[in-house]
């Protein structure tokens, strides 16, 4: 019998997947449980509507991302940090100053976890931060550490 799967399930497949089994384990097992759905061909045309709709979606957020990393290439945030004499600066700046950075001076909001700083960054100058917008796309930003006035 043929089933197209509702969901993830070991050693059958992946959701959307087809998958011939037997008569038994689908009506006792597979059914039952809403992990899948019989084969039949208006199924079937579900399934081809919805790949296709996923294809589109996932197309569109490739644009997107894109789109965006080609805006953050151009940018410069900066980010104060407290210093003291000669240079010397107290702590570092995080993925979430550099963030909450970027929404205010842009409005631009990319999660932190997003930002992939190369190192810590605890001097002052500019810094070049990879930011992973899509598992196929990832920017780059430039960060500009200054010291902060009073």
């Amino acid at each position: 019998m043929k089933i197209i799967l509702q969901q993830d399930e070991k050693k059958l497949g992946k959701k959307g997947d087809l998958v011939e089994v037997s008569e038994g384990y689908a009506r006792n097992y597979i059914l039952p449980k809403k992990i899948g759905v019989e084969a039949t061909p208006a199924n079937m045309n579900d399934l081809k509507l919805k790949k296709a709709n996923d294809e589109k979606i996932a197309k569109e957020q490739l644009a997107a991302a894109q789109e965006l990393a080609a805006q953050l290439a151009e940018k410069i945030v900066e980010v104060r940090i407290k210093a003291g004499e000669g240079g010397k600066t107290f702590g570092s700046v995080s993925a979430k100053e550099i963030s909450a950075a970027m929404k205010e001076q842009y409005g631009i909001d990319v999660d932190k976890k997003k930002l992939q700083l190369p190192e810590a960054l605890k001097n002052l100058g500019s810094y070049e931060v990879s930011v992973k917008l899509h598992p196929q796309v990832t920017g780059k930003i430039t960060v500009k550490v200054t010291t902060q006035e009073g």
